[in-house]
C-alpha cells in the first residue's frame, strides 16, 4: 500500500510517500514561503521523482491538528482535493502524535510542544511510546511540573523548543535539531498503523482538529462579553 501523507501545521511543509510502511521519499522544506504555494509543487516533484501519479496512491494522510489554524486549514484542504472523487481511504493524524514519532526508540518522555501563543503550548506526551498525557492546550509553566513528577527525561519536539531551549534542568534533555521538526514521514508511519487497525475516513469526512478556537472568534466573543 502506497501513502502519500503531508504535514503544514507549522512553519514546515513536509510530504512523503510510503509504501507498506516504508519511506520512499520525503520532501521538506522550512521557509517563508506559504503552503498555499508550496505543498502543491512539493506533491507534484515528489510523484514525479517516484514515477508516480496520484492514481497510484492508496491511501492519503495528513496532520489534521492542532497548530497553526490556517496551516491545518491548507493541509487538510489539499488532502482532501488530492483525493476527492478517487475512493480512496484518507487519516487524519494528530500533529502531536506524528511529533512524537519523530522520537521512537527514545527512553523516557517525548513531549511535543507546538507555541500556541499567551505562554501556551498544544501538547500531550508519551513515555517509553505509550500515552501519559492526551492532546491538549495548556500553559507551559503547568505542563513541565507535571512531566518531572514522573522523574525520567524529557525530550521536547515541535516548533514550541525554542521556548524550553534555555531552561536549566537536568531532566530536559537535548533533542537533535533535525528531530524536531514535523516531518511527513512520521505522518504516514501513524497512519499506516491507523490503517492496519481500519481507523480511516474519506475525503468527505475529514476533519481539522483545533483543540481550541481561532483568535478571531475567540475576539469576537471577547467583545460581545465586553458589551454585555
Amino acid at each position: 500500500m502506497k501513502i502519500l501523507s503531508i504535514d503544514s501545521t507549522a512553519n514546515t511543509s513536509t510530504v512523503a510517500v510510503l509504501e507498506n510502511g516504508t519511506l520512499l521519499s520525503v520532501y521538506t522544506a522550512n521557509t517563508k514561503n506559504t503552503h498555499s504555494e508550496t505543498l502543491l509543487p512539493m506533491v507534484k516533484s515528489l510523484l514525479e521523482t517516484l514515477r508516480l501519479t496520484v492514481d497510484d496512491i492508496d491511501a492519503f494522510a495528513v496532520s489534521q491538528g492542532p497548530g497553526s489554524f490556517t496551516g491545518v486549514r491548507i493541509g487538510v484542504a489539499t488532502i482532501k482535493g488530492l483525493a476527492f472523487g478517487k475512493n480512496k481511504k484518507c487519516v487524519g493524524v494528530s500533529t502531536i502524535e506524528a511529533l512524537a514519532e519523530n522520537l521512537r526508540g527514545f527512553s523516557g518522555i517525548v513531549c511535543p510542544i507546538m507555541n500556541a501563543r499567551r505562554g501556551q503550548v498544544y501538547t500531550g506526551a508519551f513515555l517509553n511510546g505509550q500515552r501519559i498525557i492526551g492532546d491538549k492546550c495548556m500553559m507551559l509553566d503547568e505542563l513541565i511540573p507535571i512531566l518531572k513528577g514522573y522523574n525520567e527525561p524529557i525530550y521536547f519536539v515541535g516548533d514550541g523548543y525554542s521556548l524550553i531551549e534555555d531552561m536549566q534542568d537536568e531532566s530536559i534533555k537535548h533533542t537533535p535539531e533535525p528531530l524536531r521538526y514535523q516531518n511527513a514521514y512520521s505522518v504516514g508511519k501513524v497512519a499506516h498503523e491507523k490503517l492496519k487497525n481500519g481507523d480511516c475516513t474519506t475525503d468527505t469526512d475529514l476533519r481539522v482538529e483545533y483543540l481550541r478556537k481561532p483568535q478571531a472568534e475567540r475576539e469576537r466573543e471577547e467583545r460581545l462579553k465586553n458589551n454585555e
